[in-house]
């Protein structure tokens, strides 16, 4: 039982590094984790339903866990091979491109839901 619990405990102590370390090595990670801050706050601020909330959250999942995933291909790519290759390239061009298609994605359900917010504190 012990081993077990011992093993599921490693096993978020990992997981926490993986995230840790792709926060402190790349950039694109700092500046997603910037925007969530600022989502969350103005979420706060403007008082956004319980659904939309599930939304942002939902998105804001996504996008982290893209970025992780991109990194991980970086990583495994630039493991396998050192010298230029056309097809290593294409892997992380195409990594790349996944994480800002979810990133555009996410920012457009993020207009949808703040900008009506927004427009009624105008008014």
């Amino acid at each position: 039982m012990r081993s077990k619990t011992k093993k599921l405990i490693n096993s978020f102590k990992y997981a926490f590094t993986g995230i840790k370390t792709s926060f402190k090595t790349e950039q694109n990670m700092k500046i997603h984790i910037l925007i969530m801050i600022l989502v969350i706050l103005a979420g706060i601020i403007l008082k956004i339903d319980a659904l939309d909330w599930i939304i942002l959250i939902i998105m804001i999942s996504l996008v982290i866990s893209a970025e992780l995933f991109n990194t991980t291909i970086e990583t495994v790519v630039d493991m396998i091979t050192k010298e230029k290759n056309e097809k290593a390239k294409i892997a992380k061009d195409v990594a790349a491109g996944a994480v800002l298609v979810l990133a555009i994605g996410s920012v457009i359900i993020g207009l949808i839901i703040f900008i009506p917010k927004i427009l009624n504190l105008i008014k």
